[in-house]
């Protein structure tokens, strides 16, 4: 019979070769199942890139997952999380220095958009995923997609951005007008031709007809092809209380998981006002082609 320390090696191994075996084939995502891993160990797993999902099947045990990397200047600062729903069998905490955990994703937390994870300077940016006790064998999966931001960014909409800079639902100063349309992921010109509200997941859609497309970091999804205007989606919680209004407006905001979530959104003559006074006082931080 092989020895205690030799049995341990050779389930290490068979796990990190199904860890391995689990990645996509670009290396953003991993796929795999707590039933290939061996009662009590913790699975080592690393993804480098900027966004992707993790889906962890009959979860067991734990995993420790590496965001970013190798070297200190690769590691994020911070990183969002979106779970999927259901989001069962597992937990999800941010590793801190020395060790300690920070709760950002439970089991069965219902309809939530998400949480954001800060690390320090110097810390390292990992996530440790921890299996529920179930006295069951029943399917859960815990997946959940992950995004990792520059310090100083917007994080999830719910917890920075509303209709202001500071995550209030109010009209946007003007200095916060311009600089919204200076640095923020898309910046479009349209008007509001619908409004719906989704009281489960807590936020309204917004469909605009795009006039002009001014900005798409990256490009956002455009219904209507080659023809004008276009429509997009532009989300918003559902706290501020978004109602269609005419006129035509700029709409700002941020790309988060593949949707569009509202910045500031001033009557596109509010904003003129604003841009024309800044461009004689000479502080305007940068310029804006809206004709």
């Amino acid at each position: 019979m092989a020895p205690p320390a030799l049995l341990c090696a050779l389930c290490c191994g068979l796990w990190a070769a199904a860890a391995r075996a689990g990645y996509s084939e670009d290396g953003c995502s991993w796929r795999g199942s707590g039933l290939t891993q061996e009662p009590g160990s913790v699975g080592q797993l690393a993804l480098a890139c900027a966004e992707g999902e993790v889906e962890w099947l009959y979860p067991a045990g734990a995993l420790r997952l590496t965001l970013g990397g190798p070297d200190a200047s690769a590691r994020p600062r911070v990183a969002c999380l979106r779970p999927a729903r259901p989001f069962a069998g597992a937990q999800v905490f941010a590793e801190r220095a020395g060790g300690a955990l920070e709760l950002l994703l439970a089991e069965g937390g219902g309809p939530a958009r998400g949480r954001c994870a800060h690390w320090a300077p110097g810390e390292r940016g990992a996530l440790f995923l921890q299996a529920t006790p179930h006295p069951d064998i029943s399917r859960r999966v815990a997946s959940f997609r992950f995004e990792l931001l520059a310090a100083g960014r917007p994080e999830l909409p719910l917890q920075v951005h509303g209709l202001g800079a500071d995550g209030a639902c109010r009209p946007c100063s003007d200095a916060e007008l311009l600089l919204a349309a200076c640095t923020s992921d898309f910046v479009i010109r349209g008007a509001i031709v619908g409004v719906t509200h989704d009281a489960e997941l807590h936020e309204s859609l917004i469909t605009v007809a795009a006039a002009r497309v001014l900005r798409q970091t990256p490009p956002l999804r455009l219904a209507g092809g080659s023809a004008v205007p276009v429509r997009v989606s532009v989300r918003a919680p559902l706290r501020c209380g978004v109602r269609p209004g005419p006129g035509t407006f700029l709409f700002t905001g941020w790309r988060r998981f593949g949707e569009a979530w509202l910045g500031c959104a001033p009557r596109l003559r509010e904003f003129r006002r604003a841009y024309v006074a800044a461009l004689a006082s000479q502080r305007l931080p940068c310029e804006v082609a809206l004709d």
